[in-house]
């Protein structure tokens, strides 16, 4: 017994040395849209979806660090919101659509995740804000404004054109 008990401190101390990528990347670009789904994602998505993770006192201590590193290089690399903005629109909407998907079917924020970050709960009222947003209900105000001065844009041109 004390064999095995010797031989399970040695392996538990030898996982250690094995590294983990806990890097953050510079943020190429913040978040845009609305600050209530901003401040909500901050909670309960940056730490795996953005180059902002905050690294807890358990993502040092192997396996569970290599559990950890792993989920966040998926969740950046399935969407990064630390590179929102070089997304193209199109994506950008399939990802808002994707993103209220897995929260309304409680698989996102990862229940492991909030059984430690009870913050990343997200309230009935969240929910619906970020249901709303992930429609284009709300936040699509820049987009209409920078729509709106395309056009404006392209008259003066059409103007100028005539002269």
């Amino acid at each position: 017994m004390k064999k095995w008990l010797r031989l399970l401190l040695i392996v538990a101390i030898g996982i250690q040395i094995y590294p983990v990528d806990r890097s953050n990347p510079p943020v190429q670009s913040d978040f845009s849209g609305p600050e209530e789904v901003k401040a909500m994602l901050k909670v309960a998505c940056y730490d795996c979806h953005s180059n902002e993770t905050q690294w807890p006192w358990y993502s040092y201590v192997a396996p569970v660090s290599w559990f950890v590193a792993h989920h966040v290089e998926e969740g950046r690399a399935e969407f990064n919101l630390s590179a929102w903005d070089a997304i193209d629109e199109m994506h950008q909407m399939k990802i808002r659509e994707e993103m209220w998907e897995e929260v309304e079917e409680g698989e996102m924020p990862l229940p492991p995740y909030v059984l430690l970050h009870s913050e990343a709960i997200l309230s009935e009222e969240q929910k619906k804000a970020l249901e709303e947003w992930a429609e284009g209900e709300e936040g699509d105000d820049d987009e209409d404004e920078e729509h709106d001065d395309e056009e404006e844009h392209d008259d003066e041109e059409e103007h100028d054109d005539d002269d």
